[in-house]
């Protein structure tokens, strides 16, 4: 089972952070997963479009200067860090799953990805990009088919996932309330990975290793590598 950090250790540290991401990598976990937003040239990591709940500020993301952005505390005095520096924290050190909440341009994302591979020490498959905006990782794939995409969904569709092997996806990331045997086989005979969100206890981290799911998405994510030590491996690159 191959185990994601949810936003960083979000349940013991503030999600998007460079401390939750940190503390992730020093407890074991060799792949996170954080949330973008584009404003003002930049990508934003942050899970909502408004401030209120992870930061002390109010209001939505695009009332905010750049200024203002990096002077709201997001938890125990860590900022909301931008896409650039996270990549520049990281460094390489991890597998890395970017969700796209918000995009205004792919030039952008594209030049972002550049910069984690030659700037940043991170090799192609250590990259995976997700969203449940579709149209955006088709014309991703269109423009960088080399790229690995994960197409997300939150319901059971009537072609099951279908729709991802369309996306020529590396991977389904399922919901956890929807995902069933039916879904995992599906996308086993389409060749895509199943990553499943978001994955806290043991008995479903059990459940969904008897499935044959690939990987779970974890808010304590060092207890899940902790739990499956003794059976699973973890890499810095996503599993082929």
């Amino acid at each position: 089972m191959f185990i994601v950090a949810h936003r960083g250790t979000r349940e013991t540290h503030p999600e998007n952070t460079l401390l939750a991401f940190e503390n992730a990598l020093e407890g074991g976990t060799k792949a996170i997963e954080l949330d973008i937003h584009q404003h003002q040239g930049e990508f934003w990591v942050i899970h909502d479009s408004w401030v209120n709940r992870t930061t002390d500020g109010a209001g939505p993301l695009n009332w905010f200067s750049a200024k203002g952005l990096k002077e709201l505390d997001a938890g125990e005095g860590e900022q909301i860090p931008t896409l650039r520096e996270t990549l520049h924290h990281l460094s390489g050190r991890c597998a890395l799953n970017i969700e796209l909440k918000g995009l205004d341009d792919i030039a952008t994302l594209n030049s972002h990805l550049d910069y984690a591979i030659n700037e940043c020490g991170f090799n192609q498959e250590q990259l995976l990009v997700s969203s449940f905006n579709h149209h955006w990782l088709a014309e991703l794939n269109r423009q960088r088919p080399e790229l690995k995409i994960a197409a997300l969904t939150a319901s059971k569709p009537i072609g099951l996932c279908r729709f991802a092997q369309e996306l020529n996806a590396y991977s389904v990331n399922i919901d956890l309330h929807v995902l069933d045997g039916e879904m995992v086989d599906d996308a086993k005979k389409r060749g895509l990975k199943v990553y499943v969100y978001t994955v806290n206890r043991q008995e479903d981290w059990q459940r969904l290793k008897t499935m044959g799911v690939d990987g779970i998405f974890c808010d304590v994510p060092n207890e899940a590598v902790k739990y499956f030590a003794s059976t699973t491996s973890q890499t810095r690159v996503w599993p082929k």
